[in-house]
C-alpha cells in the first residue's frame, strides 16, 4: 500500500522533480578541477586486427587436413594388426590353422592353374570356396570377442579342413575331366 501511494505521489509531482537538471557547463567545471596530466591523457583505442577471408580459409583448410591425418593415424593405431594371438589360445591349434591356411593357398593356386582353359569352371569352383572363406572370416572376427576362444578356433580349423577337402574334390574332378578325353582316344585306338 505504501509503495502504491509513493508511486502515485511521484507521478503526480513529476514536473517538480525534473526541474533540477545539471548545467551545460558541468563537464567543463569538472575538467578544470582535475590535474592537467589526467585531462590531456589521450584515450588509447585498442588496435583492431582484421584478417582477409583467404587467410581464414587457408587456416581452416590446414586445420581440417591436420585433423584428417591425425584421425587416420588414430584409426590405424587402434586397429589390431593380426587380430588375436592364436598361439596364446592353443599352440597346437595355431599350428594346425597355419598349416591349413598354407595348404588351402597351394590348392587354390593349383586349381587356378588347372582351370586356366575353362574360366567358367574356375568361377563355379571358387564361388563355393569363397562362401566358406566368408564364414571363416566371420569366425576370425568373432574370435576376438568370444568368451570361449578355443571353441571358435576349433570351428575355424574345421572350416579350413572342409575348404581343403572341397578343393581336393574339385582337383580330382578336374583331373578326371581332363583324363577322360585321353582315355576315350586310347580306347578308340585300341578298337
Amino acid at each position: 500500500m505504501m509503495s502504491k501511494r509513493l508511486e502515485n505521489f511521484i507521478k503526480n509531482n513529476r514536473e517538480e522533480f525534473d526541474d533540477l537538471e545539471p548545467g551545460e557547463d558541468l563537464w567543463a567545471r569538472i575538467e578544470s578541477r582535475m590535474p592537467a596530466s589526467v585531462v590531456e591523457m589521450p584515450v588509447a583505442k585498442p588496435e583492431v586486427r582484421t584478417f582477409s577471408l583467404g587467410f581464414v580459409l587457408r587456416v581452416a583448410a590446414l586445420i581440417i587436413v591436420v585433423m584428417g591425418i591425425g584421425f587416420t593415424l588414430y584409426l590405424r593405431s587402434t586397429k589390431p594388426a593380426s587380430g588375436v594371438d592364436l598361439a596364446a589360445i592353443n599352440p597346437e591349434y595355431a599350428k594346425q590353422q597355419a598349416r591349413y591356411v598354407s595348404l588351402i593357398e597351394d590348392k587354390r593356386s593349383e586349381l587356378k592353374e588347372l582351370t586356366k582353359t575353362d574360366p567358367q569352371l574356375y568361377r563355379e569352383f571358387s564361388s563355393e570356396i569363397n562362401k566358406m572363406e566368408a564364414s571363416y572370416k566371420k569366425l576370425k572376427t568373432d574370435l576376438a570377442t568370444s568368451p570361449n576362444q578355443e571353441r571358435v578356433l576349433r570351428a575355424m580349423i574345421r572350416n579350413l579342413q572342409i575348404q581343403a577337402e572341397v578343393l581336393n574334390q574339385q582337383l580330382q574332378v578336374i583331373e578326371q575331366f581332363k583324363g577322360t578325353p585321353n582315355d576315350q582316344k586310347n580306347e578308340i585306338k585300341n578298337i
